[in-house]
């Protein structure tokens, strides 16, 4: 039996791939049964965090969620075959009817790689959440820091700070911090968005973990960061939640009644790309797997299911 199993991990497509001693009987190579434990994958990750919600009545940006990668060059990670892949979940938006403030989002998972959740931005005076990049602070608070995983790398920037009276900070995001709101005399506007982080480990190039809008009393609605930040409301004009998929920070709502609600935040993502081909399928169908024209295999993650190889 040992002359099999060695050839069985020998061939095409098992460059890395190896077995491990697990507590169930059996094993799995490409396909193949034998016994000793489930087989494993090392794969290049990208692994974003939801977004937190963002604040009320001229509130915060929330923080666009941690993200990290190792592509290209970086460090892969190995999987065992079967491994839960999860995704976090978006913030919940503050609610001026309690009232209660905004949430941060959730982590996500892959292996030994977590990304931290974004930071949800502040009500008025109320500093932002620190977070994988920090919600926006509003009128006289700061916004929170980024990188809460305090990794070399850093998963994410700082919230804004805000801009004085009517004005709210926008939230941090993966690759810039959020803007500090623009203060008085005069019109006041919330801070735009801290911009996200721009990966291309899908074969496309695409920013992630965008920061949240601050919010204003003024007509003018600040812009989300880039990789699905949501706009920050102004004036009556609602704000806009973080983009699902994205890890965008959820707009800080506007300062005019009756819109003062701010958004959530976007859930996260999670891409797991194999240069041998050698990832079989996901799971649930809402998960998808595809080939580049290198051959690599490219399993993407918008809800919390499963990998086979």
């Amino acid at each position: 039996m040992r002359d099999i199993k060695n050839k069985l991990t020998s061939g095409k497509n098992t460059k890395n791939i190896k077995n491990r001693k697990g507590k169930s009987f059996g094993y799995q190579v490409l396909g193949f049964g034998a016994g000793g434990g489930a087989a494993t994958l090392a794969v290049d990750y990208l692994v974003v965090a939801g977004g937190g919600g963002g604040g009320r009545d001229d509130g915060g940006g929330g923080g666009g969620g941690g993200m990290r990668t190792s592509f290209p060059g970086g460090t892969k990670i190995e999987l065992e075959s079967g491994a839960t892949i999860t995704i976090g979940d978006g913030g919940t938006g503050a609610n001026p009817a309690g009232p209660s403030p905004s949430t941060d989002g959730s982590n996500s998972t892959a292996g030994d790689i977590t990304s931290t959740a974004g930071g949800g931005g502040g009500d008025p005076n109320v500093n932002g959440n620190p977070g994988g990049a920090g919600g926006g602070g509003a009128l006289n608070a700061t916004g929170g820091s980024g990188n809460a995983g305090s990794f070399p790398t850093p998963e994410g920037a700082n919230g804004g700070n805000g801009g004085g009276n009517n004005s709210g900070g926008g939230g941090g995001g993966g690759g810039a911090s959020g803007n500090t709101g623009t203060p008085g005399p005069g019109p006041t506007n919330g801070g735009p968005g801290g911009d996200g982080t721009v990966t291309n480990i899908d074969g496309s190039p695409e920013p992630y973990g965008g920061g949240g809008g601050g919010g204003s009393n003024t007509p003018s609605t600040p812009g989300g960061g880039g990789g699905g930040g949501g706009n920050g409301g102004g004036g009556t004009t609602a704000a806009n939640a973080g983009t699902d998929g994205r890890g965008g920070g959820g707009g800080g709502g506007p300062g005019g009644s009756p819109a003062r609600q701010g958004q959530p935040g976007g859930s996260g993502y999670i891409v797991l790309r194999d240069p041998t081909g050698a990832i079989a399928s996901v799971t649930p169908g809402t998960n998808s797997l595809s080939t580049l024209p290198d051959g690599s295999k490219v399993a993407k993650f918008t809800v919390t299911g499963t990998i086979n190889f």
